[in-house]
């Protein structure tokens, strides 16, 4: 499963962060300082590092604010590739899903994006017959040593979702639900739940395996050229 980044990408040197969707960023060739947009608001902070090699995306729409949008950036510490675009991994998983390439899913059908239930909009919504299946997508960028930690940043929205999925399931027998966890990075075997950064997730993520959420988690391959889906990796949840 293979998803192209259909325009060329420029090299850049990152120089700073004025705010949480801005970037200063130089040109590798022309030595251009440029404004950039960042797709991705977490704290990214082991990531934007001064000095760090970072891809862009030229836009010449009227519309926006800012002609260039940060796509990749290489991790200082080991040069590992990492995506910016939390979106890009839905359209991942929205075409998986439409092809029938994750196992977990096989035997559902296809039926929406951004399904509201409850109080809250799904990424995507799934059945077979009577049964229903809510899935929601967590983008993993943050690694240490080979495991993704998901959130980066105190999540209070990611929290309230975790818990109303979980409400969900447990109404009743005909509704499923998975946090789908999709990496952005290239190095990740596991992923868990980061306790030092957001301990209220944690423990609500724990809570809702407990009561039947199910907790799925994907490899990708990044390079300049695309993602690809990759492996299901396990995720780690520690049992109080």
């Amino acid at each position: 499963m293979f998803i192209p980044f259909e325009q060329k990408l420029y090299k850049a040197t990152f120089i700073e962060r004025p705010n949480r969707f801005i970037l200063h960023c130089k040109l590798d060739e022309e030595g251009e300082m440029v404004r950039v947009h960042l797709p991705d608001p977490g704290r990214l902070k082991e990531l934007l590092q001064y000095g760090a090699t970072i891809y862009l995306r030229y836009s010449d729409k009227k519309d926006r604010k800012t002609k260039w949008s940060a796509v990749l950036v290489h991790d200082p510490l080991d040069g590992t590739l990492v995506s910016l675009q939390t979106t890009l991994v839905n359209h991942l998983i929205e075409k998986a899903l439409k092809e029938n390439k994750l196992k977990d899913f096989e035997q559902f059908t296809y039926k929406a994006r951004e399904y509201r239930k409850g109080r809250s909009r799904w990424d995507f919504y799934v059945s077979k017959g009577d049964l229903h299946h809510l899935i929601e997508v967590k983008s993993v960028s943050l690694g240490v040593k080979g495991v993704g930690y998901f959130p980066d940043a105190i999540t209070k929205r990611g929290t309230k979702h975790v818990q109303e999925l979980t409400s969900i399931v447990t109404e009743g027998s005909e509704w499923l639900g998975t946090i789908l966890f999709v990496c952005q990075r290239n190095d990740l075997h596991s992923v868990r739940p980061a306790k030092h950064i957001d301990p209220t997730f944690a423990k609500a993520l724990q809570e809702a395996k407990h009561r039947g959420v199910n907790l799925l988690a994907y490899s990708t391959n990044i390079t300049p050229e695309g993602i690809s889906l990759m492996d299901e990796i396990p995720v780690l949840v520690k049992e109080d």
